[in-house]
């Protein structure tokens, strides 16, 4: 036995015949093949060739309609010799193969393997592990199951199944949400009772089976538009197309509708559409977007708000003729300014997380605008803080922009203009950040915890309390000027 790797991928990857479309292919087969298990009643495994005749389990899937035939997992499984006889058989011959019944476990079950052709090439089989029941016959809706069951496994034998990748597939209708068999007509010839249950809650008032469903569900549809799409959509499925699923709206229901062509080699052509009831889901999709708009609009408000404000603290320190005074007032323009760039960016955010390197490059032109002293300091950031939540990047973007001011304005004093470094590194959830300039140094007997300024007090409550960090305050090891070190433990992990 193998153990398996970690993706899909990665097993398609160890096969030696398996080119890089064929795998797309299987992926999209593993992708959308609950849909066939289910309507199979059946559990499925993908078996792919290696080298020296072994064939390997890459993917396994069991049914929601039916119970397991195969309850351990068999993907990492490898066997070969007669274990493997009928995979063999069908990927040489490329055509599919039932298995003699198997008593041997807990109940009796049947094996077809079936060929997964992709360009004309089979590239993989397909295990089809069904149980053997003979209690009672199987209902019509049994029977319409396995029959479109049989058909979708002889579009996989063909290559015409499955389609491209759906974009969510988590949301695409199940079989037990509602099923719809429709003939090469477009006429419904069999509806699952959750389906006639859906189309009665959109405010059907009919029959399902018999009716032209495209033009059935365009005349349930409240936005008219939107039904005649869906209704060029069930069309397209009937004349062999792959169309995307879609939302219609009723009267008191939205409901998803995907449609899929069958097509079966020799086979009557015709569609299966299936529906999901999601209206619920619809509902709080609404209310999510509703709570994010209102979220967005107040990061937007306040920080119209911020900026008002800043704009009067400068205009007050234009008429201020005591320069502490306004020296002070040119430091608050520049802190209000700093959170509302933050509340930018979360206005133009769908989620409450900060870009804080974004942020940053809009903050640090302001240093040089508000510094009172000193001639202008080049400053260098290197690596990347990414983003962060919100509690974590707004006292952050104002820490570092605190001690970057307390840099410029009083590293490089009755000397010249010098540089300074902003680095950021992350250790797995941590994050360390450097401020190193090369002005004039720390005066003698400095010590940070007893420093009366009030940047300074301001950065070490921010990083202590807001951060839960260490600041620590000391010269470079080699050569003149200041080193300051912020050590933010769990600052959260950087997306990129």
């Amino acid at each position: 036995m193998t153990p398996p790797r970690s993706s899909l991928s990665d097993r398609l990857s160890r096969a030696p015949a398996v080119s890089p479309s064929q795998a797309d292919h299987a992926r999209r087969l593993v992708a959308d093949w609950q849909l066939l298990a289910d309507l199979s009643f059946a559990d499925l495994t993908l078996w792919v060739p290696l080298a020296g005749g072994a064939w390997w389990c890459v993917a396994q899937v069991r049914p929601l309609t039916a119970p397991t035939t195969q309850p351990e997992d068999l993907v990492g499984i490898e066997v070969q010799g007669e274990a493997a006889g009928s995979f063999v058989e069908v990927h040489q011959g490329g055509r599919s193969v039932v298995e003699e019944p198997d008593g041997s476990g807990s109940a009796p079950r049947r094996r077809e393997v079936l060929p997964v052709r992709h360009e004309g090439a089979v590239v993989a089989v397909l295990a089809r592990d069904t149980r053997i029941s003979a209690t009672r016959p199987p209902s019509e809706l049994e029977l319409t199951y396995l029959d479109i069951a049989a058909e979708l496994g002889q579009m996989v034998s063909a290559g015409t199944f499955p389609p491209r990748m759906l974009e969510d597939a988590e949301m695409s209708p199940r079989v037990g949400d509602g099923l719809v068999r429709l003939d090469g007509a477009g006429r419904a010839v069999y509806a699952s009772p959750n389906a006639l249950s859906a189309y009665r809650r959109m405010g059907l008032t009919g029959d399902v089976v018999g009716a032209d469903l495209a033009e059935l569900t365009r005349r349930t549809a409240t936005d008219r538009v939107v039904g005649e799409v869906v209704a060029a959509h069930i069309a397209a499925a009937v004349a062999g197309r792959f169309p995307d699923p879609l939302d219609v709206e009723g009267q008191a229901a939205t409901m998803l509708v995907r449609a899929l062509p069958l097509q079966a080699p020799g086979g009557e052509h015709g569609a299966l559409v299936l529906v999901r009831d999601v209206t619920d889901v619809r509902r709080r999709d609404r209310a999510l977007m509703t709570k994010d708009a209102t979220i967005r609009e107040i990061h937007h408000r306040v920080k119209n708000n911020l900026q008002t404000v800043a704009a009067l603290l400068r205009l007050q320190a234009r008429r201020v003729a005591e320069p502490a005074a306004r020296d002070a007032l040119l430091e608050a323009v520049r802190r209000v300014a700093s959170i509302a760039v933050v509340h930018e960016t979360l206005a133009g955010s769908r989620e409450d997380v900060v870009d804080v390197d974004e942020v940053l490059d809009q903050v640090l032109p302001m240093l040089g605008d508000v510094a009172s002293v000193g001639p202008s300091a080049v400053i260098r950031r290197t690596g990347r803080f990414g983003e962060l939540p919100a509690v974590n990047a707004t006292p952050l973007v104002l820490a570092v922009t605190e001690l970057l001011h307390n840099a410029v304005e009083h590293a490089f004093v009755d000397g010249p203009a010098g540089s300074i470094e902003l680095v950021a590194e992350r250790d797995g959830h941590d994050l360390v950040v450097r401020i190193a300039d090369d002005g004039r140094g720390l005066p003698p007997g400095f010590d940070a915890t007893a420093s009366r300024g009030l940047g300074l007090q301001i950065v070490s409550t921010l990083v202590t309390s807001e951060l839960h960090g260490r600041l620590a305050i000391s010269a470079p090891p080699e050569g003149p000027g200041t080193l300051v070190v912020l050590e933010l433990p769990g600052a959260g992990r950087a997306r990129r």
